[in-house]
């Protein structure tokens, strides 16, 4: 199975980091994606946010995200570097691919169902009276 998949990985460096440094990481961890045969399709770094809950006496970090196309090889090898890093806190890889062509399809199914419809027909919601006319018809 050669099909090439698309992955997000986002990773959060240490705050204590200088800015040149989290540039230095991130396009280390490019290279070796670029070096096991995949292709880097988006990065960003997000900049410095506060975390949700401390980890490991640290309450904020840096946050960087890739988005890559490749087998799979690569994010193994990409894991592994990151796990032995000091400067990478958490780190998380989620395969987007299939959620995305699920995505399309929906919207274009929602999009032949509205050509199909008429132009000037719309879907109304049935009024009612409102509660003080209601009240006031009563007496």
């Amino acid at each position: 199975m050669a099909a090439n998949r698309v992955y997000e990985v986002m990773f959060i460096i240490d705050a204590d980091a200088a800015d040149d440094e989290v540039a230095q990481l991130s396009e280390s961890y490019q290279r070796i994606v670029t070096d096991q045969g995949g292709a880097i399709v988006k990065a960003e770094i997000m900049g410095k946010r506060k975390l949700a809950y401390p980890i490991g006496r640290k309450n904020e970090g840096t946050y960087v995200l890739l988005e890559i196309s490749g087998s799979g090889r690569e994010i193994a090898e990409l894991e592994r570097r990151m796990r032995v890093s000091d400067r990478i806190i958490r780190y998380i890889t989620v395969r987007v691919d299939e959620d995305r062509r699920r995505a399309e399809k929906f919207q274009a199914k929602r999009a032949r169902k509205a050509a199909k419809r008429p132009s000037g027909q719309r879907r109304t919601v049935k009024e009612t009276p409102a509660p003080e006319a209601a009240f006031e018809e009563s007496y």
